[in-house]
């Protein structure tokens, strides 16, 4: 939905208001799957089983997958503000870059480092070459993804004087190029999780 909203021919054809909306409802679907992530983390820590009763937040600040997921969760809980406030049509440019533009530059800033934490974990480093391992694909996918958001989040930086964006071009094509990278890591999802764990993966454990 993030794809098909930064679409010019989409926002012509459906008007600013539901092109808006068509962000929000996407986004809502971003806090889903940010948080079924994060609770993966979580279940998958050593303190998972410990408690009594299962908890919705655990703070597990020893382990870079918990803040991975954890800072891609409240990445998408800006975009969730952003979109959401994009949604009204009486906000002055003062209160758009405000409101809208801030909170995706902060969930944009969060994503970039998310997909940095994620990146480093799956490599044991800042770069490695493991191109048979889907782990490794899908993070760096992920990563131009987040790159992508960011380069659309300075793109669109909302002038409160003339209430323009810095450069609508590269920010739609930014928000296009970071929602079909996240689209396919998704997709790369499914033969990931179905992957047989060999010595070489061990560190996803």
């Amino acid at each position: 939905m993030f794809a098909l909203g930064a679409v010019p021919s989409y926002a012509s054809a459906v008007g600013t208001r539901w092109d808006a909306v068509t962000f929000f409802i996407g986004s809502l679907f971003f806090t889903a799957a940010g948080y079924l992530t994060y609770r993966e983390a979580v279940d998958a820590g050593p303190q998972a089983h410990a408690a009594g009763r299962r908890r919705f937040f655990v703070f597990q600040p020893g382990r870079i997958d918990w803040w991975a997921t954890a800072v891609q969760l409240a990445g998408t809980l800006f975009f969730n503000v952003s979109t959401g406030n994009a949604v009204r049509v009486d906000l002055t440019a003062k209160a758009a870059n405000q409101h809208v533009w801030r909170p995706d530059a902060f969930g944009s800033v969060c994503f970039l480092v998310a997909s940095a934490l994620a990146w480093f974990e799956v490599c044991h480093g800042w770069t490695a070459w493991r191109p048979r391992l889907w782990s490794w694909w899908i993070t760096l996918i992920n990563l131009i993804g987040s790159v992508a958001f960011g380069v659309s989040a300075v793109a669109g930086y909302i002038s409160p004087a003339t209430g323009q964006l810095r450069n609508a071009e590269r920010s739609n094509l930014g928000t296009l190029i970071g929602a079909v990278c996240f689209f396919v890591g998704a997709v790369l999802l499914l033969p990931e999780r179905t992957e047989e764990v060999s010595e070489p993966v061990t560190h996803r454990g």
